[in-house]
């Protein structure tokens, strides 16, 4: 038999193996309470990432929604966009029909005016009535208009003057007005040719006006050429010797180059 000493030894062993195994447990016990803390904290992330990844989809889905709506609007857009460039494209097509009719009207309108000016030019050349009936009663009115005339002091028609320099020399003047410090003086012909606006501006050049019109020396002299008809070469011809061209516009005498 064990004696009392190895009985008390032996309980002293258990003793401490109970103590050992208790304390084993408790901190087993600690443990896993600390894991099942750390579980139930990774469940509580673990639901809210899938709370989050759920809302996530959901605004993902709204998103692929809004984008759906918003390609369905684009393809809407370009084929409203397509169809404006293809009216517009009638419509430019419209235009320069139209356009190509007007001028094609225009040109022909130019040139039935050309040819009534011309044919009106010749009647009355031939009848020796142009300056007459046509320049001279519009010259009061493009005075006022062009070149500030409103009280004309003199105005004469077919004027014949002897140069008081040389009075074997005669001229006749188609139109002179006399405004102020102004002469406008007009030259008029039945056809508008570079050979007579060189002979009137040799004139103009020369000074010899004021030999035939003394009384008017060292006013401002503005020369017109007139013709019922005259083409663009001849009144940029005219505006190169700086005259100014009168001819047919409408129904009535205008200056074609008022901005000499």
């Amino acid at each position: 038999m064990p004696t009392i000493e190895e009985l008390e030894h032996r309980t002293t062993d258990l003793e401490l193996l109970m103590g050992q195994l208790i304390l084993q447990t408790l901190k087993l016990e600690k443990e896993m309470k600390e894991f099942k803390d750390e579980m139930k904290e990774f469940k509580d992330e673990m639901k809210e990432f899938k709370d989050e990844m759920k809302e996530f989809k959901d605004e993902m889905k709204e998103f692929k929604d809004e984008m759906k709506e918003f390609k369905d609007e684009m393809k809407e857009f370009k084929d409203e966009m397509k169809e404006f460039k293809d009216e517009m494209k009638e419509f430019k097509d419209e235009m320069k029909e139209f356009k190509d009719g007007t001028l094609s009207w225009r040109q022909t309108i130019d040139e039935d005016r050309r040819r009534m000016a011309r044919q009106w030019g010749d009647l009355a050349n031939k009848m020796g009535t142009l300056v007459e009936d046509i320049v001279f009663p519009n010259i009061p009115r493009l005075a006022r208009e062009y070149f500030g005339c409103e009280d004309i002091e003199d105005i004469m028609i077919r004027r014949k003057r002897i140069n008081t320099k040389d009075r074997s020399k005669k001229r006749e003047f188609d139109v002179i007005a006399v405004c102020n410090n102004k002469i406008i003086l007009n030259e008029t012909k039945a056809t508008a040719r570079t050979g007579y606006i060189d002979e009137f501006a040799d004139f103009l050049g020369s000074g010899e006006f004021f030999e035939y019109f003394p009384e008017h020396e060292g006013k401002v002299i503005i020369p017109i050429f007139a013709s019922l008809y005259i083409d663009d070469d001849i009144v940029r011809y005219l505006s190169q010797k700086k005259i100014y061209a009168l001819g047919m516009k409408d129904d009535t005498m205008e200056i074609l180059n008022p901005e000499l």
